[in-house]
């Protein structure tokens, strides 16, 4: 009499289909695990979403492909003549097999434990500066440095740079893969010109600390610069600045729009501004349409705010002027002031360091018999460090600060009174100071 096997087996009951339904059905409960924990603000980090809805949700699509890849194997073994696929047997009743089995389980805690800090350590070390600034060494140490010594420098990069959205994150990693792949094969720009079009927008980022609308209050500004002449004598402007009114561009009731011809944004020949539903278009001089080829914009924080965080300077004369202000350098040393703005403004061949070219020259100048001169020497070579890199071709001015309109563009990019309205020659984007400043 022969052995009864019974039927056989479901095509779904193999090693590969089981594994998949595990792994989907694992993948759900930590989907709904995540929106439980993110539903009661359990998940702060910029990077929880990751996680959430791109790495569960491919584990998920991962295990249902492996259900009818399964049901496929098993179906071709048997084709081919060999027996069903069955669950081997286990002996409980034996000592070792329990042992086997206790073993198993104790070693599969340890590894899941493993990974999970292993996990979490990865997830907090991605969104510190240090990964963002110091892993791509050359092409970010600017950026890294100019953060480090701004208002912005406790701020992670993350939370600029990654949207609070699932949308966010996946762009943000396929950006990063981008740059990933221009760091290996050393085809990153020189210098590093971020596309707005990379840059979340100010309502996900700017506005989670910063109001989108300020007061109208008046704001007492005091601009310290000094003479070229031996004592380095501080010339003070004082202006009252109508803080407030900028943000009228921003207004949600008021859209203004542009197109600038230069990846910059220094060169706008078309505005168009919708305000209480009347639609006026102004044009640069000899500009009669919208450039063709270059996307309209619309106008937000980092239109006059574009380098918050990575402000660099424009001219070697305002971190001067600015050190002096701090005690930095002493104006006891003769003709300070001008001869460290010409040793940092000398021009030198592009990726070449003036660092020693200047310590050279300066210290020749001022000598270093003096406390005071020798400090003027490291202060200046502390100004060229922060804002000359020449690995990079990033020297003064590289990068423009369009937050004001004394080296850079700034307002006077629109505000020019070239900007002459359609069809009304005598409405134009005034260059009235008055419209910001009154001063003291």
């Amino acid at each position: 009499m022969g052995i009864q096997h019974g039927p056989e087996p479901s095509l779904a009951r193999n090693p590969l289909s089981l594994v998949g339904a595990w792994v989907t059905t694992l993948s759900v409960l930590a989907f709904l695990t995540y929106l439980a924990l993110d539903a009661f603000g359990l998940l702060p980090s910029p990077y929880a979403g990751l996680f959430g809805f791109l790495l569960v949700p491919a584990f998920f699509v991962v295990g249902l492909l492996l259900v009818p890849l399964g049901i496929w194997r098993e179906s071709r073994r048997r084709r081919l003549g060999r027996p069903a696929w069955r669950w081997p047997a286990i002996d409980l009743a034996r000592g070792r097999t329990w042992a086997v089995i206790l073993a198993v389980a104790a070693l599969t805690v340890v590894n899941l434990v493993i990974v999970a800090v292993a996990s979490v350590g990865a997830v907090h070390y991605s969104e510190s500066n240090q990964f963002c600034g110091q892993l791509c060494h050359t092409p970010m140490t600017p950026e890294f440095t100019a953060h480090g010594q701004g208002a912005h420098a406790r701020i992670n990069c993350v939370d600029c740079h990654v949207a609070p959205t699932a949308a966010g994150f996946v762009r943000a990693k396929l950006n990063g893969t981008r740059q990933l792949r221009e760091l290996v094969t050393n085809s990153y720009a020189r210098p590093i010109v971020l596309a707005r079009s990379r840059v979340p927008v100010p309502a996900d980022t700017c506005e989670r600390c910063h109001a989108p609308m300020s007061p109208d209050r008046e704001v007492k500004r005091v601009f310290r610069e000094h003479k070229d002449n031996e004592g380095s004598t501080e010339l003070t402007t004082t202006l009252m600045v109508f803080a407030g009114k900028d943000h009228w561009h921003t207004r949600p009731d008021v859209l203004v729009e542009y197109v600038a011809t230069d990846d910059g944004l220094g060169k706008i020949p078309y505005v168009r501004v919708t305000d209480a539903g009347k639609v006026t278009e102004y044009f640069a001089e000899n500009v009669t349409t919208p450039p063709a080829g270059r996307p309209m914009q619309r106008m937000d924080c980092l239109d006059c705010h574009n380098r918050p965080a990575h402000t660099m300077a424009s001219t070697p004369a305002q971190v001067v002027d600015q050190a002096i202000v701090r005690g930095e350098i002493s104006q006891k040393v003769p003709f300070v002031r001008s001869e460290m703005v010409d040793a940092l403004s000398e021009d030198r061949p592009p990726g070449v360091d003036g660092a020693h070219a200047i310590a050279e020259r300066l210290t020749k100048t001022f000598g270093d018999a003096t406390p005071e001169a020798r400090e003027a020497v490291q202060a200046a070579l502390r100004l060229y460090r922060a804002n000359v890199f020449p690995e990079m071709k990033i020297t003064w001015g590289t990068y423009s600060n369009q937050l004001f309109h004394v080296e850079d563009g700034g307002c006077f990019r629109c505000h020019d009174d070239a900007h002459v309205a359609r069809g009304n020659p005598d409405k134009k984007i005034g260059q009235d100071c008055e419209l910001c400043h009154k001063e003291q």
